[in-house]
């Protein structure tokens, strides 16, 4: 079979849940939030993949307005009872500090494309839940369990109830099933069951450089569950020079001809400051079922950057230039996304072949603000647009930007002085890590004429960023600014403690007008081209 490098599922595409029906393989992965929520992917090879449909996509499914960075969709689980498709989704409302407010759901659809049905409430217990359908009928629901009261830490182990579907809620006694072991932090339960056994997978570890996945089973659904003899089944954190690290979270899913995988959450570091700029990606390894009824991974317990799968992947689609223009009709591009709200025709619009963003509150905002972007795949890529805005005073700002959070990004503005000369201004959040305090250092600003389109553009290569422009007529861009550090744009220096940045690095479009008077930017299009520039991971 071909060699596949790993991840299959290049940048922010974290938590996957994978699920075969047919010959059609599934994987869903957490988007944060990034609305609208959790991304599908489909596949027939396990190799070649594509987003096939976010389903949480209006208002009753999902509303995140007010969710803090990193909070929104945590951890989907998707899986099929025969008859329909199951989702089940953790809306976190708060994560940081001594309390978490999560608050699981269930939708389902007949079919993957949808329509999925508006959300069953099922509890706010816990995160990252799953169901698991039983060959009886009955479905069960899984979650991790938080205690407040436990220093430093709220994991408190995995519980288990029932869940009734037509009566639309969790039923019957709940019971914690699992405590988790000596690694700490269990999250993530899946269950499944195989010759007679109950076999529990969960995560363990946090998300960061000490994640894992870890495997336990039971003659009773109820348990005891013994641990695997060789937990964890899957890490990197005693093997810091494997090209895959922070690996955990993981799923399993059987191909026709009888062979296990195993997805996953991964991470690949750049800088010696071991910075994920991606974000935490999707991985896969294969497995396989021993003599003893357990699972092992190929090779493992460390993931492996090359798996033989069934296809091969066409690698000539990943570095390909990405054009998008703007047309009503289609309406906006699936790459992107915006954060947030349900309510995007008050952030954009699509008229005249132009993308018009309606300037809101401030970049940052966790409620209302104008962005649409899409992810960053590649460690190294140019990103351009045309910006058409006449903006007042220094209230009004738009433009290009490379975002990870409201702590971290770049962002290229048009704007005007207080007297009202336009003129380009670069916002850097430089300056916030690490303390997580939104300062930009500003550079000079750069007059230009109050009337005309700009062109603006970025270059990530590696670490390095660069700002450049041209004022409509002009051919040649300009760098403008300083050479930045693009590598703050990551995990590692989201603004949060850690194992509390989850997301990736974006680059889109932006605006914002802080004088309430929703002044509109327009866009001409936006291209993404990634450059074989690939830096050595640790490259100072």
């Amino acid at each position: 079979m071909p060699q596949v490098r790993n991840p299959i599922l290049p940048g922010f595409n974290a938590d996957p849940s994978i699920l075969r029906v047919g010959d059609d393989y599934y994987i869903a992965t957490s988007t944060f939030e990034w609305y609208p929520g959790v991304q599908i992917h489909h596949s027939k090879d396990l190799a070649n993949w594509e987003l096939v449909i976010r389903p949480l996509s209006r208002k009753a499914q999902l509303d995140m307005r007010g969710d803090p960075d990193s909070c929104g969709v945590w951890a989907p689980c998707l899986t099929h009872d025969g008859e329909k498709y199951w989702l089940v989704y953790t809306d976190v409302k708060r994560k940081d500090g001594s309390f978490k407010d999560t608050h699981n759901y269930i939708v389902n659809a007949p079919a993957i494309e949808g329509p999925w049905s508006d959300p069953v409430y099922a509890n706010s217990s816990g995160f990252d839940p799953s169901l698991f359908h039983d060959e009886d009928g009955k479905k069960w629901f899984v979650n991790m369990i938080q205690d407040h009261r436990r220093r430093p830490r709220s994991f408190a182990g995995i519980r288990l109830q029932e869940f009734d579907p037509k009566a639309g809620k969790l039923v019957g006694p709940t019971k914690t099933i699992f405590p988790g072991t000596e690694i700490d932090l269990v999250e993530a339960p899946h269950l499944y069951k195989r010759n007679g056994f109950y076999y529990l997978m969960t995560a363990e570890g946090g998300t960061g450089y000490e994640h894992a996945c870890t495997l336990a089973r039971s003659r009773d659904i109820w348990g005891p569950y013994e641990v695997h003899p060789k937990n964890p089944i899957l890490s990197s954190t005693h093997a810091p020079l494997a090209a895959l690290q922070r690996a955990g979270h993981g799923d399993i899913v059987d191909s026709p001809d009888g062979k296990t995988y195993l997805v996953h959450l991964t991470g690949r570091p750049t800088t010696q400051s071991r910075r994920c700029v991606l974000g935490r990606e999707c991985g896969i390894q294969e497995a396989y079922w021993d003599d003893d009824d357990w699972l092992y991974v190929k090779n493992g317990p460390v993931p492996s950057l090359y798996v033989e799968l069934p296809g091969a992947r066409n690698d000539t689609e990943y570095w390909k230039e990405k054009r998008y223009t703007f047309d009503s009709a289609k309406g906006l591009h699936k790459d992107f996304q915006w954060l947030r709200t349900p309510e995007p025709e008050r952030i954009f619009k699509i008229e005249d072949s132009k993308l018009q963003l309606i300037g809101r509150e401030a970049i940052g905002s966790w409620f209302e603000q104008s962005l649409v972007a899409r992810r960053q795949e590649h460690f190294s890529y140019d990103a351009e647009t045309v910006i058409d805005f006449s903006p007042t005073d220094e209230r009004q700002f738009a433009g290009l930007t490379a975002y990870y959070c409201r702590y971290n990004f770049f962002y290229l503005t048009v704007t005007a002085h207080a007297d009202g000369q336009r003129e380009l201004l670069i916002l850097s959040s430089e300056a916030s890590w690490p303390e997580g305090r939104l300062q930009f250092p500003l550079a000079e600003p750069v007059q230009i004429p109050n009337e005309g389109k700009v062109r603006l553009a970025l270059s990530i290569r590696g670490k390095k960023l660069q700002f450049s422009y041209a004022l409509d007529g002009e051919k040649e861009l300009k760098n403008i600014g300083r050479v930045y550090d693009a590598s703050i744009i990551s995990d590692e220096c989201g603004g949060h403690q850690a194992h509390g940045s989850f997301t990736g690095a974006f680059v889109g479009l932006a605006c914002s007008d802080v004088n309430g008077t929703a002044l509109t930017a327009k866009f001409d299009y936006f291209t993404y081209l990634p450059a074989q520039h690939e830096t050595d991971r640790y490259e100072v």
